[in-house]
């Protein structure tokens, strides 16, 4: 059973979420305010969390970066109904996912199953000598899928389950272009409808992480109006 955190301090929402959640198999917790939720957090982290981002005492973007200091676990923002900067710097800061206020229920409830999906696809127990193969190099990179690592030159560097999945898609077939719906076919599932923004601030904070441990990283080239490709180095 996955624990999923939920923060809002709307009660009416932390009500009726939890009571969906709950209904479809989750251990859902619940928490009003940012710091009351990261007090918990550093003592258990659940598998994941749904964050509001204008709360009191510490607001869901304090908390997100306060959780990628230590976590890749997925997150996912509420945001306001017409506020796209909510948006983009949520996923610019490492949010996996963002919904808009209002919401369907079965929205958030899809999207989180999709996230967990996408969790299980790269996780592991510990690999055996065939599951060793699927260690993917490429010039500096190294990606292990078992083990959800990543590393640059040596180097290594944490990545959420969307940062991964798409640096992964990129780097299979260096040279190729993948475009954008492409790119979301491999991070979402099909029924979870994503625009051209989410992607691009997914790749913008990939080649910020890649950029932290070397800052002339270039691997991860644009093509304007086309979309990605990796260019091994």
């Amino acid at each position: 059973m996955s624990r999923i955190a939920l923060v809002d301090d709307d009660r009416n929402i932390l009500t009726s979420v939890s009571m969906t959640l709950e209904a479809e198999g989750f251990e859902v917790e619940t928490y009003n305010d940012g710091q009351t939720a990261l007090d918990a957090f550093n003592k258990k982290l659940p598998d994941m969390a749904v964050l509001d981002i204008k709360m009191p005492r510490m607001d869901g973007m304090d908390l997100l970066q306060r959780l990628r200091q230590k976590t890749t676990m997925p997150v996912i923002f509420l945001t306001s109904k017409d506020d796209e900067i909510d948006e983009v710097l949520g996923l610019r800061m490492g949010a996996d996912d963002y919904v808009k206020k209002p919401f369907s229920q079965r929205l958030l409830v899809e999207r989180i199953r999709a996230l967990l999906r996408r969790q299980e696809v790269i996780a592991g127990d510990g690999p055996t000598e065939a599951e060793t193969a699927q260690v993917m190099v490429r010039g500096e990179l190294v990606m292990d899928p078992l083990r959800h690592s990543v590393s640059w030159k040596g180097m290594d560097v944490s990545l959420t389950v969307t940062e991964f999945l798409l640096l992964q898609a990129l780097a299979q077939r260096p040279g190729f272009v993948k475009s954008r719906d492409q790119l979301m076919d491999v991070a979402y599932d099909d029924q979870v409808y994503v625009d051209d923004r989410t992607i691009d601030s997914h790749i913008k904070r990939l080649r910020k992480k890649m950029r932290s441990v070397d800052d002339e990283f270039s691997a991860i080239e644009t093509l304007y109006g086309i979309g990605y490709r990796y260019n091994e180095e």
